[in-house]
């Protein structure tokens, strides 16, 4: 009975000791312990939601930003033990932020800035500036893929492979030179040949007509215009790729060292001219945007060996939607082509390119330069000599001396008409491109023998006969053949 005695006061001192109460707000002790208890457990739990949460995020970010870059995300043991994995994964990724930061330039629109600057035309060995203004449709120049080496329309290529293609553009392979930049020829590892034009880094300058360039005839692919095949645009290099043409261009064999007998015989100039038209009318009426060249002049009339022209250079080139009839802009273009009308208000359309187009045409027929002060001061200016001669009645005096073969003097006719219907100093009343092309390829087609009536006499349209005086002089004066019958 004593141990049951001891035993039973055991169990209720022991009771006694956990029902005690404690200092802790008066709680009895096993409350106190059952809540540590609970509050450790709630710790530890917070402890492992927190760093499983952690874990999580980090696992999120990095997949974002592993899905938004163009590679994966490369870890630090890959770093230390594989460089040379390193170094393919940094050519990759530099290959696609320059192609990113081409297209960004393509793409960019800016409003349109219309300015008018009396005094920006260039001299004849100046230099071209493309215009600040811009497009309402400059973001329709790029689209479809932007793959690796190709951004819908062209090739990237890297400023190594030009490189060495030009011998580091080396001055043995330049082939044209002008304030916009120099043109090498190139050769591509695949042995195809290219010219290469480098533009000048004129504190953005090169940028602005870089754009231009790829905008206007980016997509642009016919016969009488020089194609442009690819682009480079590195760091702040911008070079442009275009198909090579092998026979230089038209003003080196018009005012170049040919020889007593000009190669360029009349057919030949005539194809030219004609071929030159048909590309500007593709550029003026097949197009929407309508492309305004803005500098039509014989440097810029690629030949090649079978005297086909392609228009080239296109770095002052303007895009005019169908619904605007001009765009105001800085007068820009070389002297001695330039519209007196576009030079006087800044007013561009399509008249100003045929009007460069009418002294160029000149230029083919008397192989004199738009502009020569070697010559007596009444035949400085090739226009207003061009004109005095007509109303004088002296237009086969025009025909360039080094023709050995003068032509029908028909055929003459209907060009020098040409020519002054071009330069009217109406704008409104210059023809339009694609009627040129008409008028000038009126030649090629057979004459009837038979006698006409007076209104069969003049093939043209009445409605582009010429209206001023010196017109009527060169109607009146050229040709008398033309008033007597063909039978025969």
């Amino acid at each position: 009975m004593a141990v049951s005695g001891e035993n039973s006061s055991s169990g209720s001192s022991s009771s006694s000791f956990f029902t005690s109460k404690t200092p802790i707000l008066g709680l009895q002790l096993y409350i106190v312990i059952a809540a540590t208890v609970v509050i450790m457990v709630i710790i530890f739990v917070l402890i492992f939601l927190f760093l499983r949460l952690n874990r999580t995020s980090k696992r999120r970010l990095n997949s974002v930003k592993s899905s938004s870059g163009l590679l994966p995300l490369v870890s630090e043991v890959i770093r230390e033990n594989k460089m040379s994995d390193l170094n393919e994964i940094g050519k990759v990724n530099r290959f696609a932020e320059k192609e990113n930061e081409t297209i960004a330039i393509l793409r960019k629109e800016t409003p349109e800035v219309i300015e008018v600057e009396s005094g920006g035309i260039k001299g004849s060995s100046g230099s071209n500036e493309s215009s600040t203004s811009r497009s309402d449709a400059s973001s329709s120049a790029i689209s479809g893929s932007t793959e690796s080496s190709n951004i819908g329309w062209g090739r990237w290529y890297s400023l190594k492979e030009l490189e060495m293609a030009t011998s580091v553009f080396c001055a043995q392979n330049v082939i044209g030179e002008g304030g916009y930049g120099i043109v090498f020829r190139g050769v591509l590892q695949d042995g195809s040949v290219v010219a290469v034009k480098k533009l000048h880094n004129n504190k953005g300058q090169a940028e602005k007509e870089f754009r231009v360039e790829v905008e206007a005839i980016g997509k642009v692919r016919h016969k009488n215009l020089a194609g442009l095949l690819g682009y480079c645009s590195e760091g702040a290099h911008r070079i442009l790729v275009y198909e090579y043409v092998d026979n230089g261009n038209l003003e080196q064999w018009l005012h170049g060292d040919v020889g007593p007998v000009s190669p360029l015989t009349w057919e030949i100039r005539m194809k030219i001219a004609t071929g030159t038209a048909r590309g500007l009318a593709y550029l003026h009426e097949g197009l929407e945007p309508k492309v305004v060249h803005r500098d039509v002049k014989s440097s810029n009339i690629l030949l090649d060996r079978r005297w086909n022209p392609k228009v080239s250079d296109f770095g002052l080139a303007k895009l005019l939607g169908s619904e605007k009839s001009y765009v105001t802009t800085r007068v820009m273009g070389t002297f001695g082509y330039v519209s007196p009308d576009y030079a006087s208000t800044g007013m561009l359309n399509e008249g100003s390119d045929v009007y460069s187009f009418g002294v160029m045409l000149m230029e083919i027929i008397t192989g004199r330069s738009p502009v020569d002060y070697s010559r007596p001061p009444g035949e400085m200016n090739l226009v207003d000599w061009f004109k005095g001669m007509v109303s004088n009645r002296r237009g086969e005096e025009l025909v360039d001396p080094l023709i050995e073969v003068h032509p029908p003097p028909r055929s003459l006719k209907r060009v020098l008409l040409v020519c002054l219907r071009c330069i009217d100093m109406d704008a409104n009343k210059r023809p339009k491109m694609g009627q040129i092309v008409h008028m000038l390829e009126a030649d090629e087609f057979p004459f009837r023998s038979e006698p006409r009536s007076v209104q069969e006499k003049d093939p043209l349209n009445p409605r582009l006969l010429p209206t001023n005086r010196v017109q009527l002089a060169a109607k009146d004066g050229m040709g008398d053949d033309e008033q007597k019958p063909r039978g025969r």
